[in-house]
Protein backbone atom coordinates (compact mmCIF):
# COMPACT_ATOMS: atom_id res chain seq x y z
CA UNK A 1 0.00 0.00 0.00
CA UNK A 2 1.14 3.51 -0.82
CA UNK A 3 0.16 6.81 0.73
CA UNK A 4 -0.69 10.13 -0.91
CA UNK A 5 -1.94 13.62 -0.26
CA UNK A 6 -4.52 15.07 -2.64
CA UNK A 7 -5.49 18.73 -2.66
CA UNK A 8 -8.76 20.45 -3.38
CA UNK A 9 -9.87 24.02 -2.91
CA UNK A 10 -12.89 23.68 -0.63
CA UNK A 11 -14.98 26.16 -2.62
CA UNK A 12 -14.51 23.88 -5.67
CA UNK A 13 -14.76 20.47 -3.99
CA UNK A 14 -14.87 20.19 -0.22
CA UNK A 15 -14.60 17.17 2.07
CA UNK A 16 -18.26 17.68 2.95
CA UNK A 17 -19.27 17.49 -0.73
CA UNK A 18 -17.03 14.42 -1.15
CA UNK A 19 -18.73 12.68 1.78
CA UNK A 20 -22.15 13.54 0.35
CA UNK A 21 -21.19 12.23 -3.11
CA UNK A 22 -19.66 9.05 -1.66
CA UNK A 23 -17.32 8.62 -4.62
CA UNK A 24 -15.65 10.85 -7.17
CA UNK A 25 -13.09 10.83 -9.93
CA UNK A 26 -10.05 12.98 -9.10
CA UNK A 27 -9.70 14.99 -12.29
CA UNK A 28 -8.26 18.22 -13.61
CA UNK A 29 -4.63 17.48 -12.73
CA UNK A 30 -2.41 19.26 -15.27
CA UNK A 31 1.04 18.82 -13.77
CA UNK A 32 3.24 15.98 -15.03
CA UNK A 33 4.63 15.02 -11.63
CA UNK A 34 1.15 14.96 -10.07
CA UNK A 35 -0.09 12.96 -13.07
CA UNK A 36 2.73 10.45 -12.63
CA UNK A 37 1.81 10.13 -8.95
CA UNK A 38 -1.78 9.38 -9.97
CA UNK A 39 -0.57 6.75 -12.43
CA UNK A 40 1.30 5.09 -9.55
CA UNK A 41 -1.82 4.86 -7.36
CA UNK A 42 -3.25 1.40 -6.74
CA UNK A 43 -6.63 0.26 -5.46
CA UNK A 44 -6.64 0.43 -1.67
CA UNK A 45 -4.02 3.19 -1.40
CA UNK A 46 -4.90 5.86 1.15
CA UNK A 47 -4.88 9.61 0.46
CA UNK A 48 -4.95 12.49 2.90
CA UNK A 49 -7.57 14.99 1.70
CA UNK A 50 -6.18 18.51 1.99
CA UNK A 51 -8.16 21.75 1.69
CA UNK A 52 -5.87 24.14 -0.15
CA UNK A 53 -5.98 27.94 -0.30
CA UNK A 54 -8.87 28.24 2.20
CA UNK A 55 -8.20 26.47 5.47
CA UNK A 56 -4.92 24.89 4.41
CA UNK A 57 -5.56 21.73 6.41
CA UNK A 58 -5.85 17.97 6.10
CA UNK A 59 -9.47 17.10 6.86
CA UNK A 60 -9.94 13.45 5.95
CA UNK A 61 -8.67 10.23 4.43
CA UNK A 62 -9.78 8.92 1.03
CA UNK A 63 -9.21 5.48 -0.47
CA UNK A 64 -8.38 4.78 -4.13
CA UNK A 65 -11.00 2.47 -5.67
CA UNK A 66 -10.10 2.72 -9.37
CA UNK A 67 -6.65 3.19 -10.84
CA UNK A 68 -5.64 5.75 -13.47
CA UNK A 69 -7.75 6.13 -16.58
CA UNK A 70 -8.33 8.86 -19.18
CA UNK A 71 -9.49 12.10 -17.55
CA UNK A 72 -13.00 12.66 -18.98
CA UNK A 73 -12.62 16.45 -18.69
CA UNK A 74 -10.10 16.53 -21.58
CA UNK A 75 -9.43 14.78 -24.88
CA UNK A 76 -5.69 15.02 -24.26
CA UNK A 77 -4.48 11.45 -23.62
CA UNK A 78 -1.67 12.77 -21.37
CA UNK A 79 -4.04 13.37 -18.47
CA UNK A 80 -5.58 10.79 -16.16
CA UNK A 81 -7.81 10.60 -13.12
CA UNK A 82 -8.47 8.04 -10.38
CA UNK A 83 -11.61 7.22 -8.44
CA UNK A 84 -11.62 7.76 -4.67
CA UNK A 85 -14.11 7.26 -1.86
CA UNK A 86 -14.20 8.80 1.62
CA UNK A 87 -12.49 6.54 4.15
CA UNK A 88 -12.71 8.62 7.32
CA UNK A 89 -13.04 12.20 8.48
CA UNK A 90 -10.23 13.30 10.79
CA UNK A 91 -11.15 13.91 14.42
CA UNK A 92 -9.42 17.31 14.17
CA UNK A 93 -8.12 18.98 10.99
CA UNK A 94 -4.32 19.19 10.75
CA UNK A 95 -3.17 22.60 9.55
CA UNK A 96 -0.27 23.39 7.28
CA UNK A 97 1.34 25.25 10.19
CA UNK A 98 1.14 22.15 12.39
CA UNK A 99 2.74 20.10 9.62
CA UNK A 100 5.53 22.64 9.09
CA UNK A 101 6.26 22.68 12.83
CA UNK A 102 6.24 18.90 13.33
CA UNK A 103 9.69 17.25 13.55
CA UNK A 104 10.05 14.72 10.78
CA UNK A 105 7.67 16.47 8.39
CA UNK A 106 9.96 19.27 7.26
CA UNK A 107 10.77 17.40 4.03
CA UNK A 108 7.19 16.44 3.19
CA UNK A 109 6.11 17.19 -0.38
CA UNK A 110 3.29 19.43 0.85
CA UNK A 111 5.94 21.79 2.26
CA UNK A 112 8.65 21.36 -0.40
CA UNK A 113 6.37 21.49 -3.46
CA UNK A 114 3.42 23.54 -2.30
CA UNK A 115 1.84 23.83 -5.75
CA UNK A 116 1.81 20.07 -6.43
CA UNK A 117 -1.77 18.77 -6.19
CA UNK A 118 -1.00 15.06 -5.74
CA UNK A 119 1.90 14.31 -3.40
CA UNK A 120 3.49 10.97 -2.45
CA UNK A 121 3.88 10.36 1.30
CA UNK A 122 5.86 7.85 3.30
CA UNK A 123 4.01 5.64 5.76
CA UNK A 124 5.70 7.59 8.58
CA UNK A 125 4.53 10.96 7.22
CA UNK A 126 1.00 9.65 6.78
CA UNK A 127 0.92 8.16 10.29
CA UNK A 128 2.38 11.32 11.87
CA UNK A 129 -0.35 13.48 10.34
CA UNK A 130 -3.02 11.05 11.55
CA UNK A 131 -1.51 11.21 15.05
CA UNK A 132 -1.64 15.03 14.93
CA UNK A 133 -5.35 14.81 14.12
CA UNK A 134 -6.00 12.99 17.38
CA UNK A 135 -4.82 15.86 19.60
Amino acid sequence: MKFWLIKSEPFKYSWEKFEKDGRTFWDGVRNYQARNNMRAMQEGDLCLFYHSNEGKEVVGVARVVKTAYQDPTTDDKNWVCVDVVPHEKLKHPVTLEQIKNEPGLEGIGLVRQQRLSVVALTREEFDTILELSES
